[in-house]
């Protein structure tokens, strides 16, 4: 509805233009938005304003040109002006019962356009470490992400969806040398096991693995492993350092192993860990089209070749045996190194190669998802990208704040690390699917979220998940309950009986229906889910309102026909934007 009040004043707008209303000007796009108050209408548009100044006319004036101009419209009641030139428009009833046909034939494609249609887009997120299970922490990335990716698909958008595997680097040594130290334990040697590893469970289980496939094959005495290294950090002593105790082990891991020893250590780490966060996310409902290895940039040459075009642009130079990058030229704060003393690359070397193939794929836009502790993290690849001599506009990302889970009031700790956090794979268990799917996204992604595990489970009207699945079972229920009574409920075609759709309740429902396409868009081109579960939630109310208050099943054939359809196009917006959301729609609960 309203892109075809655009259209109107698009043509009024060409219409003066032809008949030489004002002299040649810049004419500017027509901004329609839905009113606040339906005193003023359903739609209003402050055009004349913006024309007023370039036309050398008053507002009003301008105004009453523009709406002699438009085109007559079975969508259009009255149009009316309003304040210093203000149109607003008042929709025909028939308007809006005319949507429920055409929510009915259209089904799942309603709310569905065309608008990012050509456009390839790609959609980065979760890419969490492989270096544990996937706690409730990257569930609202994931949430967050998929909902995004699937709005800009629902707006005709190409998306590939992408997960960065971090396969190589500092922390995946770290696990490694974790798993082997632990797999020393089941061997029987006495370990001290260092204050940087990593201690979860699943640490011992990758362990447990390679003891049972290879039993002592891996087996170094503890005293040879430990010799030479410096003292770890301990808890009330001093002179430790955890940094280089941890690195000591690795470079012993490295040493005592051999390459092919060690690299199937690091190998079976990562692949069973890469593995468990594969399954977490397709039980999450959450699907790629690429999982991209950190790895194969260095294998193709991409970070090489990103960091010489860097140099033969002038923006690297070497300074204490390591090579820096130029960064603070670009608006970052400080200058970044690239290459440690050791000629090892750091992590930004790879994601500056990383962000220069992705540009190199074709895609018009590329958006990370990112958790909000990487904030300082976006200029300096943006800056790296300019430096590259790439579009870094090109580039967005948006940053989710932490999920904060609440379980009996008291909150739950969350440190990969130490292992002491709850997975994602506990949650959904515990919560379902839906409900995760659900809460992750009721917030801006911008807003920290407390997430209420006893809420969500509640079956009740203050679970909105609940609530939301509850108004689409409800109509389900209707159809069942029909049956039951040998009532006839299959839905004339067309647009007949809607005209007896007149009590204030139906009234509201279909214009919330009408929001929905404009709510999708809104929703797609802003990457704000958040806005879609706020929408169905408010739908869920006024069908709740709409069942406690109305009989569907009447004696009056013609007016069960417009009820039942009504609520079967609620039924279909509801399911159409809880699929959004990555949220089953029930038909019994």
């Amino acid at each position: 509805m309203k892109q075809q009040i655009t259209d109107l004043l698009r043509a009024g707008l060409a219409h003066l233009t032809a008949d030489g209303a004002w002299d040649a000007i810049t004419l500017p796009e027509p901004q329609v938005e839905r009113t606040r108050d339906q005193a003023h209408g359903d739609f209003a548009t402050n055009l004349a304003l913006l024309l007023a100044k370039p036309a050398r006319a008053r507002p009003r004036e301008v105004a009453e040109r523009l709406v002699a101009a438009l085109p007559a419209s079975p969508l259009v009641a009255r149009v009316e002006i309003a304040g210093p030139g203000f149109i607003n428009f008042f929709l025909a009833a028939d308007a809006y019962r005319s949507l429920v046909p055409a929510i009915l034939s259209a089904g799942y494609d309603y709310g569905r356009s065309r608008r990012g249609a050509g456009r390839r887009v790609q959609v980065e997120f979760v890419s969490a470490n492989p270096t544990g299970p996937l706690h409730v922490g990257h569930g609202r990335g994931a949430a967050y992400g998929a909902a995004v990716a699937d709005l800009l698909a629902a707006v005709g958008y190409e998306v590939h969806r992408e997960y960065y595997v971090n396969d190589a680097g500092r922390q995946m040594d770290i696990l490694a040398t974790s798993v082997w130290l632990r797999y020393l334990e089941l061997c029987g040697e006495a370990i001290e096991f260092p204050s940087n590893g990593y201690k979860g469970d699943y640490v011992w289980d990758i362990a447990a693995t390679l003891h049972r496939e290879h039993a002592d094959a891996y087996r170094t005495p503890a005293a040879l492993v430990f010799a030479g290294v410096p003292a770890d950090e301990c808890e009330g002593q001093d002179g430790g350092d955890k940094e280089d105790h941890i690195d000591a082990l690795i470079s012993a891991a490295k040493r005592l192993l051999g390459d092919n020893r060690y690299r199937y250590c690091f190998e079976l780490a990562l692949n069973t860990i890469l593995d468990d966060i594969r399954t977490d996310l397709a039980e999450f409902g959450v699907e790629y089209q690429e999982w991209f290895s950190e790895r194969s940039l260095a294998e193709r040459g991409a970070v090489n070749r990103a960091l010489e075009r860097l140099r033969e642009a002038g923006h690297v130079y070497e300074q204490g045996g390591a090579q820096w990058f130029r960064s603070s030229a670009f608006g970052d704060e400080k200058d970044r190194v690239l290459v440690r003393e050791n000629g090892q690359g750091t992590y930004f070397a790879s994601d500056i190669a990383y962000h220069m193939d992705k540009l190199e794929r074709g895609f018009e836009r590329v958006i990370d998802i990112w958790g909000a502790d990487h904030h300082g993290y976006v200029p300096r690849v943006k800056a790296a990208l300019t430096a590259l001599g790439d579009d870094a506009d090109r580039l967005d990302v948006l940053l989710v704040q932490f999920a904060i889970l609440y379980r009996g009031g008291e909150r739950a700790q969350m440190s990969t690390r130490s292992g002491q956090f709850v997975t994602l794979r506990e949650l959904r268990k515990e919560v379902g699917r839906d409900a995760a799917r659900f809460f992750y996204v009721m917030r801006r992604c911008e807003q920290h979220l407390d997430f209420d595990l006893d809420l969500a489970k509640s079956q009740s009207a203050d679970n909105p998940v609940y609530y939301c699945q509850y108004a689409h079972a409800r109509v389900c229920s209707v159809l069942r309950q029909a049956a039951d009574k040998g009532m006839v409920v299959d839905p004339s075609p067309g647009a007949a009986n809607l005209e007896r759709l007149t009590e204030d309740h139906e009234q509201a429902l279909l214009r919330t229906l009408a929001r929905y396409p404009e709510l999708v868009d809104t929703a797609a081109v802003n990457h704000e889910p958040h806005l879609v579960a706020t929408y169905l939630r408010e739908l869920a109310n006024e069908l709740h309102t709409y069942y406690n208050a109305h009989q569907f099943l009447v004696d009056d054939t013609a007016l069960r026909d417009a009820r039942i359809k009504l609520i079967l196009a609620v039924r279909q917006v509801l399911r159409n934007g809880l699929a959004l959301l990555g949220v089953t729609a029930p038909e019994a609960m």
